[in-house]
């Protein structure tokens, strides 16, 4: 029940934040161990999050894990989705675009499950059966950071971008790359519970 008023009971990234205004977080991220999958969510139907479904399989969470080991792997929030400057929708899982060709490149999206902090390294990690999952680290990085509630809708999520950079760019910090979007709730949790937060990258 917790879940569907947005409850948060589950590991979430480890930051410091660095400055605190009105607008925006300027957070500093520890460096963290992440699987992803990249794919075009045409391969599933049209489904955006598609890649979900892999990544839970990878840690178990839809039923036996489909790893090498096989072991369980706790879930973490938020999914990050990461695409091109398209809006791209995740949620604590993470989307990105992978390598391919230029009109390829456009529908394809990245999505990202945070690994929990006690995988240090890459190696750590158990090894997935499926081939389009990846694990890799990720160092220690700076964001801009704004949350928000309710639905995030490409509308929204545009609006709530375009607004962060702007406010980024005003206060002197340099946007060094893509935003991410951030969703912290399952599907069933209330639209009025749920948290998200874009993320832009700064120097």
């Amino acid at each position: 029940m917790g879940m569907v008023f947005g409850r948060i009971c589950v590991e979430t990234p480890k930051y410091e934040v660095i400055q605190s205004s009105a607008a925006y977080e300027i957070r500093k991220y520890v460096p963290s161990v992440i699987a992803e999958i990249t794919y075009d969510p045409s391969q599933f139907k049209g489904n955006k999050d598609g890649g979900f479904t892999v990544l839970a399989n990878y840690i178990g969470a839809l039923g036996n894990p489909q790893n090498t080991r096989p072991e369980k792997i706790a879930m973490t929030t938020p999914v990050i989705t990461k695409n091109p400057e398209k809006i791209a929708m995740t949620t604590p899982v993470v989307t990105k675009t992978g390598g391919a060709g230029e009109e390829e490149l456009k529908n394809m999206v990245t999505m990202q499950f945070l690994l929990p902090a006690k995988y240090q390294k890459a190696e750590e990690a158990p090894r997935p059966v499926d081939e389009r999952v990846v694990i890799r680290e990720e160092g220690e990085r700076k964001y801009g950071v704004v949350k928000f509630g309710g639905v995030a809708t490409e509308e929204v999520v545009k609006g709530k971008v375009e607004k962060l950079k702007q406010s980024l760019e005003e206060d002197g910090y340099k946007v060094i790359g893509q935003f991410l979007l951030a969703r912290y709730n399952p599907p069933w949790t209330l639209p009025p519970f749920r948290t998200n937060e874009v993320m832009v990258p700064v120097e």
